[in-house]
């Protein structure tokens, strides 16, 4: 099963549409402000989560008095351990998803960027495939390698950044700027903007979690 997350940062509604149309969601999930979005669209989400802080009421009430096709709305208290984004991911997994699309969880609180960031490790712990999507990235983490089709690709650029002390025995082909056997250690830039040269790229490591960013710009 595939999930699409609307989270409540940057999103633009023509980059989420189109987003949509590229793929198929089994559920469709709304964080807090996220659920604008399918307001604005005229859909009904599967699953709205959150502590309801930063919503429009009217908005809120109208799924609320929704009958058919309403969607499920789980309410929490603001005082709460977990970001509302957190919640979604683990709605998620908790429906059986295997794959995670998160769309709103960038923009200019760097705090919650970097949180949802930490939560594509929490769905890969979990053997979740999970990215957070926007108009100019697409990010991933990931534990084992991977093959990368330039067709495919979401940008010019790919970087490698090391989510763990190290990342062991990295090993890229297909890239400009190949390594072989490779120790890519944190506090360090070197893994920023690759660019794939070949027909397909081949990210292979032995050991450590790897964050993976393509970029359009």
């Amino acid at each position: 099963m595939e999930a699409l997350i609307i989270s409540g940062g940057r999103l633009g509604d023509v980059f989420a549409l189109s987003y949509m149309n590229e793929h198929h969601f089994d559920l469709t999930i709304a964080v807090d402000a996220g659920m604008g979005f399918f307001y604005r669209k005229v859909m009904a989400p599967d699953f709205i989560v959150g502590d309801f802080d930063s919503v429009n009421p009217g908005i809120l009430r109208k799924f609320t008095e929704m009958e058919k096709g309403r969607p499920k709305i789980l309410r929490f208290q603001p005082e709460k351990d977990e970001t509302d984004t957190e919640l979604a991911v683990r709605t998620a997994i908790e429906q059986g998803c295997n794959r995670i699309h998160i769309l709103g969880a960038t923009g200019s609180r760097m705090d919650h960027a970097l949180g949802n960031i930490h939560l594509l490790g929490m769905a890969m712990k979990q053997g979740v495939e999970a990215f957070i999507a926007d108009a100019n990235n697409r990010i991933r983490m990931v534990q084992k390698g991977f093959v990368l089709r330039r067709e495919e690709q979401y940008g010019d650029y790919v970087s490698l950044l090391p989510f763990t002390p190290q990342v062991t025995g990295l090993t890229l082909k297909g890239f400009k700027y190949l390594v072989e056997d490779f120790t890519l250690e944190c506090y360090h830039s070197l893994g920023v903007s690759n660019e794939i040269v070949e027909e397909q790229a081949e990210i292979s490591f032995r050991d450590g979690a790897l964050l993976v960013v393509e970029s359009k710009d």
